[in-house]
């Protein structure tokens, strides 16, 4: 190819992904399977951030309510067309941290971590 062709066939391609970013479609997969996902990426950070905090403060109400909302996330963003993998590892991290938060209410509330905790805070 010569030194033209070369150069129209670059800016041909670099128009069409051009006019491609600034379509409709490209604004609609944008909004629905990149932003979304990556905003719900708080939510896992947070849990996983929290696990540094005392399990005192866990809520289990809110664990719980979290933990399904994330399974059926999982669930619906492999049943959308096209899938959504940015969305189904952020729900699937938001599980695992929170069955870990729950873990940690359960031994601190239930399985005697709260005695422990207090029984160490007086000898210490």
């Amino acid at each position: 190819m010569s030194g033209a062709a070369t150069n129209a066939a670059t800016q041909s391609a670099a128009k069409r992904f051009g006019s491609y970013l600034a379509s409709k479609e490209f604004r609609t997969y944008l909004m629905r399977h990149f932003w979304g996902p990556v905003a719900n990426w708080g939510l896992p950070l947070a849990a996983i951030a929290d696990t540094q905090k005392s399990p005192e403060f866990i809520s289990g109400n809110m664990t719980a309510v979290l933990c399904v909302y994330s399974g059926l996330f999982m669930k619906f963003a492999i049943d959308v067309q096209p899938r959504n993998y940015l969305l189904f590892a952020c729900h699937a991290a938001n599980e695992v941290a929170q069955l870990t938060q729950g873990y940690r209410f359960v031994n601190y509330h239930y399985w005697g971590g709260k005695e422990k905790t207090e029984a160490e805070a007086k000898t210490a």
